[in-house]
């Protein structure tokens, strides 16, 4: 069954519930606009001179930061849906102490509507005190949002900084219609379409190795990192050529590694330029009409377009995945894992649903095998306002159903990563979390995108999530933290006094991570059991994305 056909089936609820959390956009008014990280204090740190010109930034809770820099020029214009291009130099020295535009995009629980293209910017975080030539290991986060929304801004990397001593690094790209649009004329004018969000993640990635070391940062020790729509990214990068000797090590959290074929990418661009009121026979005017229009007119037509990574291009030669199959990208030691109930973020729509509905949804996900699903999620005789809601979230994250995120997709990756390179397996275990929004009654478990505000306090989706943690879950939180900097300093999540954390390779062993200093390690026969993936495994499902 196609994604479309799935949409379909499964009505509005599973549409309204991604648009909540960030994988599509939402056209009623946003949650309050994500926040900068607490106000830096009057001290400035020493100015840094980058390849375009100096920037000063601001110092906080033993934290330095230079945000808001651009590190391409901005693509609006004629550069609107070109590989992105070097930004212009500047004299005297650049203030870095708020963070730049958000690329467009539509209200949703990342952040309010944003209109302004000139928004190629990155941000850089490191000790207060460290100096050029300090050769400290970086990370860069790459953040979700299903390549449609979301910024840089999120990810204030300030915790991972101040607790484990790397330099982090954020980055805005293009997202949706104006990174990810696939049009004949534009494969006609660049040799390709539909990946220019994706270059301007290449173009950052090519400004830390150039820039990194002004700020104290080893450009030979580069983590990427990644969440949703990142972690999509960051499998991206594995496989693209032109990001080989960008980085050293990675990891994909909550992601998989989906791509579409040109021809795809084409068709949905074209639809998108109906939309946009640009149709017509002649290819150079319907660019030109879509060159010519206004970023919130594109915004307005784009609510329906689905982002994706094009393949069979110079960017992605191949199919991502099945790139990864076969062994070839970049053998650099990764952490690959996914959250315990990840479909619990996209099931909220269900919440008030009654069994007509869920047998309704198992039916346009499984077809003529809807009775073998029903079989292992069935509905049970005692139900409330939620049931529906859990079941749904449970068939999303043992299918992988959305984007191919969690269950025994995320399962099946790890095991293909795991036969070429060293990889390290977790799952997000912890259940019983503030969620990313209050919800009277409802569980959230460990949904899509819970474990961020562990690693990134200023995160949320609206409403603060770090904030509500208890005292078990703040030691989660500097566990995970103090996981993550052992990774970006050495390849190896390893760190004392926690629970021991060994790769994948030959044991098959996930670290599941729980509040409370109780996390602990899995099996993959447990992993499976939990998941149901000795049905999964069995059946095609088209991924929603």
């Amino acid at each position: 069954m196609t994604a479309s056909r799935i949409r379909a089936a499964l009505g509005g609820a599973l549409i309204l519930s991604m648009a909540a959390v960030g994988l599509l956009p939402v056209t009623a008014s946003a949650a309050a606009s994500v926040t900068a990280s607490a106000a830096a204090s009057a001290s400035a740190p020493t100015v840094v001179s980058t390849d375009k010109g100096a920037v000063r930034g601001a110092v906080s809770r033993g934290v330095e930061r230079f945000v808001g820099i651009p590190y391409a020029a901005s693509p609006a214009g004629s550069l609107r849906w070109k590989p992105p291009r070097p930004a212009a130099r500047w004299t005297g020295v650049r203030e870095a102490t708020a963070f730049g535009n958000p690329c467009p995009v539509l209200p949703s629980g990342n952040g309010p509507r944003s209109e302004t293209e000139d928004c190629l910017d990155i941000n850089v975080w490191r000790p207060a005190g460290v100096r050029a030539g300090a050769r400290l290991p970086v990370h860069v986060f790459i953040h979700g949002g299903g390549l449609t929304n979301g910024s840089g801004a999120q990810n204030d990397e300030s915790k991972l900084v101040r607790e484990t001593g790397v330099v982090g690094v954020s980055l805005n790209y293009r997202l949706g219609v104006f990174g990810f649009l696939g049009l004949p004329a534009l494969t006609e004018e660049g040799g390709e379409s539909g990946n220019y969000g994706f270059m301007d993640q290449q173009a950052a990635l090519r400004w830390v190795q150039h820039n990194i070391a002004a700020f104290g940062g080893n450009p030979a020790a580069v983590t990427i990192d990644g969440e949703s729509a990142g972690g999509w990214s960051v499998c991206g990068h594995l496989v693209s050529p032109g990001s080989r000797g960008l980085f050293a090590r990675a990891v994909i959290q909550s992601g998989s590694c989906p791509s579409e074929p040109q021809a795809e990418a084409e068709a949905a661009g074209t639809a998108f330029a109906h939309q946009a009121g640009c149709d017509g026979t002649d290819q150079a005017a319907v660019l030109g009409c879509l060159r010519s229009a206004s970023a919130g007119s594109l915004l307005d037509a784009s609510r329906t377009f689905s982002a994706a990574f094009a393949d069979g291009t110079p960017t992605f030669p191949v199919n991502v995945r099945e790139a990864v199959d076969s062994g070839r990208f970049a053998r650099v030691p990764l952490v690959v894992g996914a959250n315990r109930d990840e479909g619990r973020t996209f099931a909220q729509g269900y919440i008030g649903a009654g069994k007509e509905a869920y047998l309704a949804f198992v039916q346009g996900v499984a077809g003529d095998r809807a009775d073998e699903v029903l079989a292992r999620y069935p509905w049970p005789e005692a139900s409330d306002a939620y049931t529906a809601a859990y079941l749904v979230g449970a068939i999303m994250t043992d299918s992988g159903l959305i984007g191919g995120i969690g269950g025994c997709g995320q399962r099946s990756l790890v095991r293909t990563f795991e036969r070429y390179t060293p990889t390290y397996s977790y799952e997000f275990g912890h259940r019983t979390g503030p969620g990313l929004t209050q919800i009277t009654g409802y569980v959230w478990g460990a949904g899509h995108a819970a474990e961020l505000a562990y690693i990134w306090p200023s995160f949320d989706n609206g409403t603060p999530i770090a904030p509500l943690f208890n005292a078990d879950e703040r030691r989660l939180a500097r566990e995970m933290t103090q996981y993550w900097g052992a990774f970006t300093k050495t390849g190896r999540p390893h760190v004392a006094r926690q629970s021991a954390w060994p790769a994948y390779n030959g044991k098959g062993l996930t670290l599941s991570l729980r509040a409370g200093g109780r996390s602990v390690l899995i099996d993959d026969d447990q992993v499976s059991a939990e998941h149901q993936c000795s049905l999964w495994d069995t059946m095609t499902v088209a991924h929603v994305s």
